[in-house]
């Protein structure tokens, strides 16, 4: 059994995690929007394409994201991916990295940075003093 996405709880669900209102996401939609046509929207199952598209632009997030989000397949994704170790609120976590080779990697990467950067001014260096000689 196909169960079908329910666009309208798609956009609610994506205009409260941006902590939008009703109010402001009909104020962004234009003259004829008020809260209740909002309210009556995020009922339809399926909504217009074009009217989702300026949904999305209102909103920042792709057409897609409204057309394909289905809540139960996510958590099935979430309930599955995190086990007993998972890092998320388990003091007991297992870390698959070395913090001691992260702060190499990054104080090496700087370096190079740094470099690069003392490259640039010796290069600048050269072009200003052309010009000042010209």
């Amino acid at each position: 059994m196909e169960q079908k996405i329910h666009q309208g709880r798609n956009v609610k669900r994506f205009r409260e995690m941006l902590n939008i209102k009703q109010e402001a996401l009909a104020y962004d939609l234009g003259e004829e929007w008020n809260q209740k046509k909002i309210s009556m929207l995020e009922q339809k199952d399926v909504i217009e394409d074009n009217l989702l598209k300026q949904i999305s632009a209102v909103l920042k997030i792709p057409v897609e994201a409204f057309q394909n989000f289905d809540e139960e397949q996510a958590i099935n994704i979430i309930s599955n991916t995190f086990g007993d170790n998972a890092c998320v609120g388990n003091p007991n976590s297992t870390f698959n990295f070395n913090p001691i080779e992260e702060l190499k990697r990054l104080h090496e990467e700087k370096i190079v940075l740094f470099e690069r950067m003392l490259k640039e001014k010796d290069e600048m260096m050269v072009r200003l003093e052309k010009l000042i000689g010209k």
